[in-house]
């Protein structure tokens, strides 16, 4: 009997988000704060994130690619940084970042802004959005945890015509040469490294 592939294609996608944090696992605390200043020095750079005056970012948690450096220039710079609040269905919410000490701890290992919800439709004020990831490939398209936060996050911006930069934060391993994709999926602007920006074609 044959393999509906519509079913294999999620089977693929978690066997590469696996084997991505398997390596995000191995890596020691020096390791991640070294990456976390790398990855905030390439994008403070980027003339996307230069020009904006509005910025949706998230807040890294665990071994993920550390943004806290990141979020701190952009809001030093008078960016107004914008970060997410789980909703029950998955979905987010949205607040304004005042600083690493008015973050709360949240469901899930997150840390979250205590500070008044815009909406989740906030998101659509933002000149450009930092996404959360495990792995992008050549050309462009964004591995994520499966959680579906960002997809309902994109179709939005989709929705209401906004057309912000999308960059996702990652080790270099995790720039692959194929990510398993669906119909909803939106590729990405740009990936920042440690090592370097790379850009794809829109």
């Amino acid at each position: 009997m044959g393999v509906d592939p519509i079913q294999a294609e999620p089977t693929e996608k978690a066997l590469l988000r696996r084997a991505l944090l398997t390596a995000r696992a191995a890596l020691g605390p020096e390791d991640v704060a070294a990456a976390a200043e790398a990855l905030a020095s390439h994008a403070l750079e980027l003339p996307e994130l230069a020009d904006a005056g509005t910025v949706a970012a998230y807040v890294s948690v665990g071994r993920e690619p550390g943004t806290r450096a990141l979020l701190d220039a952009l809001r030093a710079r008078g960016v107004r940084v914008l970060l997410p609040v789980l909703l029950p269905d998955n979905d987010l919410d949205w607040a304004v970042y005042e600083g690493a000490e008015r973050l709360a701890k949240a469901g899930r290992g997150l840390l979250e802004p205590v500070g008044e919800r815009l909406g989740p439709d906030a998101v659509r004020d933002a000149d450009a959005v930092l996404l959360p990831g495990l792995a992008v490939d050549a050309r462009g398209m964004r591995l994520g945890r499966g959680g579906g936060s960002y997809d309902r996050v994109l179709a939005r911006l989709v929705r209401a015509a906004a057309d912000p930069a999308l960059v996702v934060l990652l080790y270099a391993n995790e720039v692959v040469a194929r990510v398993p994709e669906e119909p909803h999926d939106h590729p990405v602007h740009a990936v920042v490294t440690p090592e370097e920006v790379r850009r794809f074609a829109s």
